[in-house]
């Protein structure tokens, strides 16, 4: 008898919608996610795509800031493409990036795991990600002094057990390299904690089967963690190496593209072409062409590492 009332019931309520009221499940909840997601598209339009389509129309100009932008269509991407220190930022910017991008992947998985496997402690934690809370300029100025030649404790250090002193920032084969290092510093610890977060995705029950068949600490690393770990590597991936193509204040604060252009990455010399010799317009073009490089290789990065497939059934 029970039955035979509720039944009517339920059904009438699931034709009718939530309530008894006459319209469809959730079609009321346009409006109101529409005005939460107003306040973050006014920002995306104002401070990205407007941005965008105004540095690309710059890029087709003659332009200094005092004066009028002149159309000269694509002359600015042919002197580009001849350009000797346009070339040099590039490969600059890359040796920069691989170095960068290989040591801190590395460190970051290397923590991360050692997090997962050993401890998970909330303080251990926190005093990795401690250096990230840095500001660039700070971490950039103290390790300046850090390393300085002549009253730097590491060079102090290093002169006191025999060795000679070296140039970190001053010497052209060595600027990158230490530039490099210094960020790795900096970011490593906030990329592990990705990684991390990713290391809590795997079930457990993965690494007791494997045990049980034997498998070692070192053989799970490689057959199970590292393919389990392939979407959030490559979200981390392109992250960081998308902003290590970016590099700046780093540059800026330590060598100034020194010497000579051994660390004049891009965007410095972007920064150099607009705000030091008025170049706007060649500057723009120079952002534009960084602008695709990091588009590609974000597609070419997700395609390769098939970031939205999962090994996890």
């Amino acid at each position: 008898m029970t039955t035979d009332i509720v039944e009517p019931v339920v059904a009438a309520d699931y034709k009718t919608g939530i309530r008894g009221t006459d319209r469809p499940p959730g079609r009321g909840d346009l409006g109101m996610a529409l005005i939460f997601i107003l306040p973050a598209a006014i920002g995306f339009l104002v401070f990205y795509v407007y941005p965008f389509f105004r540095g690309f129309y710059f890029s087709l100009t003659r332009y200094n800031l005092l004066g009028t932008p002149h159309y000269i269509g694509f002359a600015n991407f042919t002197k580009l493409f001849n350009d000797k220190l346009f070339w040099n930022a590039l490969y600059v910017t890359v040796e920069y990036v691989l170095i960068n991008i290989v040591l801190q992947t590395v460190l970051a998985v290397a923590i991360a795991v050692l997090m997962h496997r050993l401890t998970q402690s909330t303080v251990i934690r926190g005093l990795i990600l401690l250096p990230f809370l840095i500001s660039n300029v700070i971490a950039a100025l103290v390790w300046f002094w850090l390393l300085d030649y002549q009253i730097g404790l590491v060079n102090g250090f290093i002169a006191a057990i025999g060795f000679d002193r070296i140039p970190f920032f001053g010497d052209a084969a060595w600027a990158i390299p230490t530039i490099a290092v210094v960020n790795v510093w900096r970011h490593m610890g906030y990329t592990a904690l990705l990684v991390f977060a990713g290391l809590q995705t795997i079930p457990g029950y993965v690494y007791e089967a494997a045990s049980v068949d034997g498998s070692t600490e070192w053989k799970s690393f490689w057959r199970i963690t590292l393919p389990l770990l392939r979407p959030i590597l490559a979200l981390v991936l392109v992250i960081t190496v998308t902003g290590s193509f970016q590099v700046f204040d780093t540059v800026a604060v330590t060598t100034k593209g020194g010497p000579g252009n051994a660390s004049r990455v891009m965007q410095y010399y972007i920064y150099q072409k607009g705000f030091t010799e008025g170049q706007f317009g060649y500057a723009s073009a120079l952002s534009v062409i960084l602008f695709i490089i990091l588009a590609a290789v974000a597609l070419f990065q997700l395609r390769i590492l098939r970031a939205g497939e999962s090994d996890l059934a």
